[in-house]
């Protein structure tokens, strides 16, 4: 049963849109407190160390998104405790402002709410679009399990492109996520492919301070230690 959530910063959360089995959109989720606070967050998050910086997959290819993470540093295709792949300094804590969104999130999808303790927080500059891709090096308990990934939206509009659990193609949906938006997967949804092939520069909300889009994305890492 989906319950009305009520938010940190006070604004009732709209009823969600079911995607897909194990999938749900929330939009206007953060009120524009919320938003703004997050956004401070954020910048905060990318000071040096082991602040924002850009991804390599294996081969040496950069992404085109850059990011800061949270709890655990994630990078092709693993979890440390130290920024690996930029100046090895230990990844910041994993802040509680974060493990009450989380908990919110959870509550306002009808999931059950799991402990999440990493974040990674990505920044789609112009240009910027992230391929589809499972999350899918979390641990295998976890995976089992259907542990729900929590992504909120600030600052741009993008095309959130929402896919099938068995390969990167179609059949897929898209969805417009505007700043404040709340996008929930797990369940039988937990391993489905999911990207951004597009961000509609200059739709973020001008008082924000943010050019482009961030993402803010929870995730329970099944990681000890």
């Amino acid at each position: 049963m989906m319950s009305q959530q009520q938010l940190p910063l006070g604004q009732e959360a709209p009823g969600p849109v079911e995607i897909a089995p194990g999938a749900f959109w929330v939009p206007g989720w953060l009120d524009d407190d919320a938003q703004m606070e997050l956004a401070d967050a954020f910048r905060q998050w990318a000071e040096p160390p082991a602040g924002l910086r850009r991804l390599r997959m294996r081969n040496g290819a950069p992404f085109s998104t850059r990011a800061v993470c949270l709890g655990w540093h994630w990078y092709p295709y693993c979890y440390s405790r130290t920024c690996d792949d930029n100046d090895g300094a230990p990844v910041k804590e994993y802040p509680s402002s974060l493990r009450r969104l989380g908990a919110a999130a959870c509550e306002a999808t009808g999931f059950e709410p799991v402990v999440y303790d990493a974040a990674i927080v990505n920044l789609y500059e112009p240009g910027a679009k992230l391929g589809l891709h499972q999350d899918k090096i979390e641990g295998a308990e976890v995976i089992r399990a259907g542990s729900p990934v929590v992504t909120i939206s600030l600052g741009d509009t993008c095309v959130f492109r929402f896919g099938n659990t068995d390969r990167p193609s179609r059949p897929y949906q898209d969805v417009e996520l505007a700043s404040g938006d709340l996008f929930v997967f797990g369940g039988p949804s937990r391993l489905a492919y999911h990207g951004v092939p597009k961000v509609y520069g200059g739709t973020a909300p001008s008082d924000l301070g943010i050019a482009g889009r961030v993402s803010v994305t929870l995730r329970q890492s099944g990681q000890s230690g």
